[in-house]
């Protein structure tokens, strides 16, 4: 099968100039058939804030009311999401920018209230695999932006974790992908604040072991589980690397 790659970045590294500068030129530079999945969490915030709109965090993760889902669809599907596909077709990359109502290509539904209410937020429910084939056999190169709809006229606001590890397992029968988890450290490390403490591969064995042991700890467990959830699903290999590393054999692989 044709190879697939499939990168999520967030944090600064999207909404810096310089950082995006470095990864849109990377990210060009892959070869074969891929796919950009990003965030924009602290645009969302900055630009809330400046409309005078204060954004509720709960362990991490936003709560999104109707004044706050407005900001994220205008953050993710408009700023952020255009930024990069300008900046991707000035590398000659046949960009194209979507969210999950685009074409009916991601549908969620709204997280139901247990402990916590997080509002508009989508849990994924379906991923439109064959349209994103027709897509990216046209030499397309999708770039999603984290929002999702309920196919009821309402928008969502979505993990781009999650939106990435579903993309990939939707699109593992018909694709040899990888999926590449950027974020500020160089992979999955045994002491977070030294960078040459690297993991280079972990399995479910290790990966049990090294959580027992409180080595993997915090948000790091839900996002190697996404790793793990999408090789069961047949993605061939998941790699969790720093942005600045997204070429292959870098970071963390889990197999």
């Amino acid at each position: 099968m044709d190879k697939l790659t499939i990168i999520k970045v967030g944090g600064k590294i999207v909404e810096e100039e310089a950082t995006l500068r470095k990864l849109l030129q990377d990210f060009s530079a892959l070869e074969g058939y891929k796919i950009l999945v990003h965030g924009g969490g602290r645009s969302a915030t900055k630009i809330a804030s400046q409309l005078g709109i204060e954004s509720q965090m709960v362990e991490g993760r936003r709560i999104t009311d109707a004044e706050t889902l407005k900001v994220v669809t205008m953050v993710y599907g408009g700023l952020v999401n255009k930024n990069i596909v300008a900046g991707l077709q000035s590398l000659n990359v046949n960009a194209l920018g979507l969210t999950g109502a685009d074409m009916n290509l991601i549908r969620s539904e709204k997280r139901p209230v247990t402990t916590v209410d997080y509002g508009y937020v989508g849990d994924v429910k379906e991923v439109n695999a064959t349209l994103l084939v027709s897509l990216i056999k046209q030499g397309i190169v999708p770039v999603l932006a984290p929002l999702t709809h309920d196919k009821e006229g309402n928008m969502l606001n979505t993990n781009a974790d999650t939106i990435a590890g579903e993309t990939a397992k939707a699109l593992a029968t018909s694709f040899d992908v990888t999926l590449v988890y950027c974020f500020e450290k160089k992979g999955v490390l045994r002491d977070e604040n030294d960078d040459n403490t690297l993991i280079p591969l972990i399995n479910r064995n290790t990966f049990t072991q090294l959580v027992t042991e409180g080595i993997i700890q915090g948000g790091m467990i839900p996002k190697l589980e996404n790793s793990f959830q999408a090789i069961e699903a047949g993605v061939k290999e998941v790699i969790i690397t720093k942005a600045d590393a997204i070429a292959p054999g870098q970071g963390t692989c889990v197999k």
